[in-house]
């Protein structure tokens, strides 16, 4: 099966080369970004030796879906989707910091809940809470993007008192926030599904605030299962998430947690192809349409020819 693990193309007026984990970003003559979504699979922040075929189209195309379903309330940086894979869109200038916010007592802040704290990023928290329970009221956590190792988390306060943001700015980012989080809750409740938290990243161009990257994938954003939920937290039984923790789950299974000396498992073509399986799974349940598969004869080919027939039809 055709996955893409990298690519390596030379655009008219490419400016630069960004190879995340999952996406290879192109910058444009310092005005528009293609961003390939790969087929690249990472989990305890370590990518795997092997692609998912079609992991790549599923999180292009839940983002892209969204960003449409939300460019009412915010402005986002898509131009245009040339490809199943690919998205391109306006250069910003991003915020320096990623704009978290939590509708449930779960992930992190379950953890530090759970070590006792009760302000998390400068929000106070109601006493006795357990996993995975509603807060009264969404929190925004937002964290600021480290230099080196993990994002901190940091409070409102201290990004004002710090200058990371302006004051105007912060007020503007976390009204989109919230309202985009709750969009994003309504859609996933037709779909059987509660969002359960998230994270939005924002920047700025020509002094107008855009939503950028990726919004309310598997990948940037947990969903519980709605059926069955409220019986679970009574007898407090785990939740039902729909997320790539099956990936983390085959590793931990298999002795591999991303520390040292650990050896990632042997990643059989069934184990691919199952894990495939499950993403394609995982764009139904959250979009709500049947996934069509895009043709994979020669995925960078028909990669590289879609990028360029859109770069030749705009003014770059």
């Amino acid at each position: 099966m055709n996955a893409i693990t990298s690519t390596n193309f030379k655009f008219p007026k490419q400016k630069s080369f960004y190879k995340g984990k999952v996406r290879d970003v192109y910058n444009i003559d310092d005005k528009m970004l293609v961003m390939i979504v790969s087929d690249r699979i990472s989990a305890f922040d370590v990518v795997l030796p092997k692609g998912i075929p079609y992991k790549g189209q599923v999180l292009n195309q839940i983002a892209a879906k969204f960003l449409k379903a939300t460019e009412d309330i915010v402005p986002n940086w898509i131009i245009d989707v040339p490809d199943p894979m690919v998205s391109v869109g306006h250069l910003c200038e991003p915020f320096k910091v990623e704009m978290v916010i939590r509708g449930y007592l779960s992930g992190h802040a379950w953890r530090e809940y759970k070590a006792g704290k009760r302000v998390l990023c400068g929000v106070k928290l109601p006493e006795g809470m357990k996993e995975n329970d509603k807060f009264p009221e969404a929190i925004i956590t937002p964290t600021t993007k480290a230099s080196v190792g993990h994002d901190e988390d940091i409070s409102r306060e201290e990004i004002l008192k710090q200058g990371i943001v302006s004051e105007s700015d912060y007020v503007q980012l976390e009204k989109y926030t919230r309202a985009v989080f709750q969009r994003g809750t309504e859609i996933a409740a037709k779909m059987g599904l509660i969002l359960v938290d998230t994270k939005y990243e924002f920047g700025k161009k020509d002094g107008m605030i855009y939503l950028i990257d990726e919004i309310h994938t598997p990948d940037s954003s947990r969903y519980f299962y709605k059926e069955g939920y409220e019986e679970r937290q009574k007898k407090g039984e785990v939740q039902k998430q729909l997320s790539k923790e099956f990936v983390r789950e085959w590793l931990m299974a298999n002795g591999f947690q991303g520390k040292d000396e650990q050896k990632i498992p042997e990643m059989t073509d069934a184990v691919v192809k199952s894990i495939s399986e499950r993403y394609i799974e995982l764009y139904e349940k959250v979009t709500g349409e049947k996934f069509v598969k895009s043709d994979a004869s020669d995925v960078l080919k028909r990669v590289e020819k879609n990028i360029n027939s859109f770069l030749a039809g705009v003014a770059v």
